[in-house]
């Protein structure tokens, strides 16, 4: 394998094609649910899991940072640095050694701990690691868990988890043969603005949920990797489509019970040879809740935003999914609206989603979107792919 990750991403683009595997949804999923026993039992063999005080002692978690692209060196490192309470960044693995050593100097990490994608393994040899964050294509996220879980790390993923559901399902056993946590990175769990309009929910403040309607899409340039099907997955569904999907699921506190998708190419420009350019799909919920939504590569919205209607009132987040400036508001049926916005400071959401991982690691406790999560999403997009293949509904397992 080359040291350089531009050089494995062109092998791995042109390697077999992407093959999709579709299976019905798992478990209900709510905020804050408490996982099965088997689960509980192998968290409580963690042995690297330490008392509750260390999380307030000032001890900090060491992170490893796995691919050096826009998302990690614009968002998450400068989020851990700027604004985390328990993660630190103490290693990196980059193709390019002069960017590496130009990052590393600039976060105070020794060039000692600079790794590439062939002695990636060597980070079990550092003890001041003790998680990656993998910040690669889709398509490399499975293999670069896997290795991390082997080498002793625990793993925080972007998301989506994987290109397949065979990929994700390998990850997580991977992880709990090692006893290591799998975390990923649905940032907007943690983040303020949508928790407290998932409260609002709860509390009733619009009554019975009728509907969720969800969008998210950009214009995407020609040559991004997102493009090409074997490192993608897919087309936006995978990359920005899944925020509403995971919107919709804690939104609700439901789990979709049937979905029908439609997938179509109106560009002819090139830039969709691989994959599609727009999707819709309507989702069905056990107490009738219904969503529909749209994701896009051709397209950049007016409104990246989910909106719920209730018997008595809405919530409305728009912007939804961006990193900074959310904004969260509410009618009631009578007509009175309140603006419920609070102000979150750009990154901070990226050290939320680290410092969670390491309370999880101090506390010896699940993570909130631990891989089962990212396996849930990845289910209902292939379920999505199939309707649109098959012209018709798809009923999901639950």
């Amino acid at each position: 394998m080359s040291n350089s990750r531009r050089d494995f991403l062109k092998q791995f683009g042109s390697a077999t094609a992407f093959t999709a595997a579709f299976a019905g949804s798992s478990s209900h999923f709510l905020l804050g649910e408490s996982r099965p026993a088997g689960d509980a039992a192998h968290i409580a063999q963690d042995s690297m899991a330490t008392d509750a005080s260390s999380a307030d002692s000032g001890k900090k978690i060491g992170y490893c940072i796995v691919g050096l692209g826009r998302i990690s060196m614009n968002e998450f490192m400068p989020g851990v640095q700027k604004f985390s309470k328990h993660s630190k960044l103490v290693a990196v693995v980059s193709g390019h050694r002069d960017k590496a050593e130009r990052i590393a100097d600039q976060y105070g990490i020794s060039r000692k701990a600079i790794y590439n994608y062939t002695n990636y393994e060597q980070i079990a040899h550092n003890p001041e690691i003790d998680a990656v964050y993998i910040a690669l294509p889709n398509g490399m996220h499975a293999e670069y868990t896997i290795r991390a879980a082997k080498a002793g790390k625990h793993v925080l993923c972007e998301k989506p988890m994987a290109n397949t559901v065979a990929d994700c399902e390998q990850m997580i056993a991977a992880c709990r043969a090692a006893n290591r946590k799998l975390m990923i990175a649905y940032r907007l769990q943690y983040e303020p603005n949508t928790l407290k309009g998932i409260s609002l929910l709860r509390q009733g403040y619009a009554g019975k949920i009728l509907e969720l309607n969800c969008n998210f899409g950009f214009n995407i340039k020609a040559g991004e990797w997102r493009l090409n099907k074997a490192l993608a997955g897919g087309g936006p569904l995978y990359d920005v489509g899944i925020y509403c999907i995971n919107a919709c699921r804690y939104l609700s506190g439901e789990e979709p019970t049937s979905v029908q998708g439609y997938s179509t190419v109106v560009d002819q420009d090139g830039r969709f040879n691989e994959v599609e350019e727009n999707v819709a799909w309507n989702m069905r919920f056990p107490s009738g809740t219904v969503a529909s939504c749209l994701t896009s590569y051709g397209s950049n919205f007016s409104g990246n935003l989910w909106h719920v209607t209730g018997t008595t009132g809405t919530v409305e987040m728009n912007p939804a999914y961006s990193y900074t400036d959310l904004r969260l508001t509410g009618q009631t049926q009578n007509g009175e609206k309140t603006d419920f916005s609070i102000s979150d400071p750009n990154p901070q959401q990226f050290a939320r989603e680290g410092d969670h991982l390491a309370d999880c690691i101090f506390e010896n406790k699940q993570p909130k979107t631990a891989g089962e999560e990212g396996l849930r999403d990845l289910k209902i997009i292939r379920a999505i792919y199939q309707s649109s293949d098959e012209g018709r509904a798809i009923r999901m397992n639950t």
